[in-house]
């Protein structure tokens, strides 16, 4: 992607910036919201009237009154009161709020580049668009889940949600690498390797979530072993080959441990390949991308150990921000693609 007019190009890096920055609050938001069970507090999506809080005590009591109304306040929170209702709608309405704005954020700065760089150089950005759009859709298509029959929403519909937003993240980072011609190392390595290691990264994010969505990092709080023993004792190996594993609190738990173990033994065999072959271009990238693995990891034993304390569990969540975007940028130096 190359665009002659140095100042658009300058206002659309400021642009995917600012996107990148707000998204990545928004991720925080929702796992904030997640982590503080504020998720089902607002029942219907109203996408315009939706956009402005209750003004009034006749707006809360309708929200409240429609809370009452799904299981979640019957089976667990029948006892709560309109003020601790207040504190899970504002984490769940901020969250919405932020989904609004970078829909906004996004669509209208396209439409003004749209009619001064060649649409065929926007449509990355398209695409994230409609990615956006998308992820709307499987947020809503998430609450719905909790809605009816159950206290909680989907731990696939919340895991897929997290995904596209990082999915989302991602392409806006590569695409402010690709616009600012962020130069490439000639002696590199395959770049199949760091694209394997970026989609494990994002399946280990996947298992996370669900990890949160089952609230399984409130048991087996301890570390190195799950109880006392390395495979949780309410379970079997054999249990592992079924295909109910991943509806499983302490089997979802033990596979996220273990594939964190692995992506740690991964990362020191990438580390070594690159000194072993005195790939300098890569150093810097290489110890960036291991000094969050580390702290990712160190985060997710934090967690576990505390019971998934919300101020740690966000902390690992924010972490994993810098995670994926190292990995990225590690793939994207490695590419000889534009």
């Amino acid at each position: 992607m190359y665009i002659e007019n140095s100042k658009i190009k300058n206002y659309i890096s400021v642009w995917l910036c600012l996107m990148f920055f707000i998204i990545s609050i928004m991720i925080i938001v929702g796992g904030l919201t997640r982590l503080t069970d504020s998720g089902l507090s607002i029942t219907e999506w109203e996408l315009f009237s939706g956009f402005f809080p209750p003004f009034n005590q006749e707006d809360w009591n309708l929200y409240f009154d429609l809370y009452k109304e799904i299981p979640e306040f019957k089976l667990q929170n029948y006892d709560m009161t309109l003020s601790e209702f207040k504190v899970i709608f504002w984490w769940e309405w901020a969250h919405r709020f932020l989904g609004r704005l970078i829909g906004l954020g996004f669509l209208v700065p396209l439409i003004y580049f749209s009619f001064k760089v060649s649409i065929s150089k926007l449509l990355n950005f398209y695409l994230i668009f409609f990615l956006i759009c998308f992820q709307g859709f499987i947020g809503w298509y998430m609450v719905k889940s909790g809605l009816v029959d159950r206290i909680d929403v989907s731990h696939f519909r919340l895991s897929i949600h997290l995904l596209v937003a990082f999915f989302i993240l991602s392409l806006i980072y590569w695409n402010y690498l690709k616009i600012n011609r962020i130069k490439k190392i000639q002696k590199s390595i395959n770049p199949i390797v760091p694209f394997v290691f970026l989609v494990l990264i994002f399946i280990q994010i996947a298992i996370g979530a669900f990890v949160s969505g089952m609230d399984a990092g409130k048991i087996y709080n301890s570390w190195p072993l799950m109880g006392n023993s390395y495979f949780p004792n309410d379970n079997n190996l054999q249990n592992l080959l079924e295909i109910s594993v991943f509806s499983d609190p302490s089997l979802v738990q033990f596979i996220h441990r273990n594939l964190a173990y692995l992506i740690g033994i991964i990362y020191l065999l990438i580390f070594y390949r690159i000194y072993r072959d005195k790939i300098d271009g890569l150093y810097k990238a290489i110890n960036i991308l291991g000094f969050f693995i580390i702290l990712q990891i160190i985060l997710g034993i934090f967690t576990i150990i505390n019971g998934a304390q919300i101020y740690i569990a966000s902390m690992h969540q924010i972490s994993s921000i810098f995670l994926i975007s190292s990995c990225v940028y590690f793939l994207y130096i490695n590419t000889k693609f534009n």
